[in-house]
Formats: C-alpha cells, structure tokens, sequence
C-alpha cells in the first residue's frame, strides 16, 4: 500500500509533475475502500485497536481484473484506430450515408441515458423511462409543473430532460464522437405534439465554455403515427446556461460529448415521448453550411 500511494503521489513526467490518471484507474479498486487518514474519533471514546492502514482492502485479485479489462478495451480501440476512422475501412467511411448512433430494445440501451428534471433545483416535474411495447423503444415520459421553489432565488422552474451518458475510453479517458462525415440527426420519434429541445454538448476548449451547447427545436405531431424527424446540424444554435449567444458559430461535429433532449413550453400536465432510434445522415441535396450570421469580431475602421 505505501508503494501504490508512493507511486501515485511522486510519479513525474516530462514537462512536470503530475498523478498519472492511468495509475489511477488501474489501482482505483485497491485504494477504494482503503482509510489512509485518521477518522475523527469522539471525546472519551476509546481509540482504535487496529492502525488505519491495517483496514485497507488489499484486493490484488480486484485490481488485476479491473487491470485486464482496460487493457482489452485499449486493445480494441488500437485495433479500431488502426483499422479506419470509426473502426471502419476508409472507403466504407467515407461512403457512409446513414449511421444509427443509438436504439431501444433493451436495458442495457437505456442504461446508457440519464434523466433529471427541476427536482435538482427544489422544483416538481416528475420524469421516468422505461421500454415500450414489445421493447421496440424508449418511453420517456412524465408531468411538468412550472412551480417555482420557495427559495427566494430560483425564478423559473419546469423542465426535464434526457441525456446520454459521457462515452469514456480505456483507463477512464474522455472519448469524442466523430460527426464530421454527416450533417444531419436522423430520429424516428413518436411524441404527443408537445415541442422539444435537442441539445447537442461538446467537449470545450476552456472552463467558462463548459455551459456552452448547441439546440434546435423537435415538434412532435401527436396522434398514434410514428414520425421521423431530419434536423440539420446546422440549424442548431449555440446558448449557454439558457441564453442565445451573439456570436454565432457552426457545431463541432469532430468533438460531440453527449446529446440531449429537453422540454420545457411552460405547460403543466402530462407528457410523452417514444424514441425508436437515433441516427445520422449524410444528406447530399442540403448543401447549407451555417444557418445563422457570424460576426466580424476584428472589422476594419
């Protein structure tokens, strides 16, 4: 134990000294449950008999597998890296039309989203997912209620939201989805003719970007049809924390994070929507590169 915690805290790189997220990783199930400081002990009690590092879990057999299967998964990604783009053969990807990114058909598919709604901010929207009939889709629904929290500082309230999680490569690192070869959503939904919010979230350069997303609006038709919905990537406009930016620029499609979808029309009352996949196309007739004006910051006097 003293190695691993020698290891963690002196082990330096070129250009500094740092805490290698890889040792990290590797070790995180053998320094899990382990007490390296000394718990807060009550006046009068009686000390502990056993020193702290005696209840660490040496858990070598843990620490090996977790090891064993990040080394696979960096296996499969070098064999994917040096296979193509995507995994893919060049000439596959690069005539590529349609890719599905996500669909339903099982728990493990919606393991893959989380769901909040304003209940974070003290408010009362409820939200649930669930598989629908014949497991063919994701159900998303719930009730909105624009109620504001008594706090004195939250000022609007009603909204929830789905969001897929983070994709994360080998030895926890921060994996990027590649949109770059299309430009447009492709979804097959089935909503009750209430409008949505699809959030699309990348990775940012900066701290103070980390608010920053791209959205563009979903109307769902109502009634028992499905529907499938084409949203051009360049419809989409950047916001941060609620609010339409002034300067204007187009998504980052080679940096995507997450996606997203929210409602929030200051309806209160029910509200449904089924998903049955989430796709991409490559649409060779829209040839629109940015949908809003960009502006000159540097303008000649």
């Amino acid at each position: 134990m003293a190695l691993a915690v020698m290891l963690l805290n002196g082990a330096s790189f070129h250009g500094g000294c740092c805490r290698p997220k890889v040792l990290l990783s590797s070790l995180g199930p053998l320094l899990s449950n382990s007490k390296l400081y000394s718990s807060y002990r009550r006046p009068g009690a009686e000390p502990e008999k056993k020193l702290s590092w005696q209840n660490a879990d040496f858990s070598f057999k843990k620490a090996i597998d977790h090891l064993k299967t990040q080394l696979s998964l960096l296996k499969k990604e070098t064999q994917d890296y040096l296979k193509g783009p995507g995994g893919h053969a060049l000439s596959q990807h690069l005539l590529e039309q349609t890719r599905v990114l996500w669909q339903f058909r099982s728990q493990e598919d919606l393991n893959k989203w989380v769901i909040s709604s304003d209940v974070e901010i003290g408010g009362k929207s409820k939200v649930y997912i669930k598989l629908g009939r014949n497991n063919q889709a994701a159900l998303l629904y719930g009730t909105l209620n624009t109620e504001v929290p008594r706090d004195g500082e939250t000022q609007y309230s009603g909204y929830c939201s789905m969001r897929s999680r983070p994709a994360v490569g080998s030895f926890n690192r921060k994996k990027y989805y590649d949109w770059s070869n299309f430009n447009s959503l492709y979804l097959r939904v089935r909503g009750d003719g209430r409008p949505w919010m699809v959030n699309i979230y990348t990775d940012p350069y900066f701290s103070h970007q980390k608010d920053d997303l791209y959205t563009y609006f979903m109307f769902t038709r109502g009634g028992p049809y499905w529907e499938e919905i084409q949203i051009p990537f360049s419809k989409f406009f950047l916001s941060s924390r609620g609010r339409v930016q002034d300067n204007q620029h187009p998504v980052w499609l080679d940096k995507i994070r997450t996606l997203g979808f929210t409602i929030g029309d200051k309806v209160d009352g029910p509200f449904q929507l089924e998903i049955d996949f989430i796709g991409l196309l490559n649409d060779r007739a829209h040839k629109e590169k940015f949908a809003y004006e960009a502006y000159d910051k540097n303008t000649p006097v």
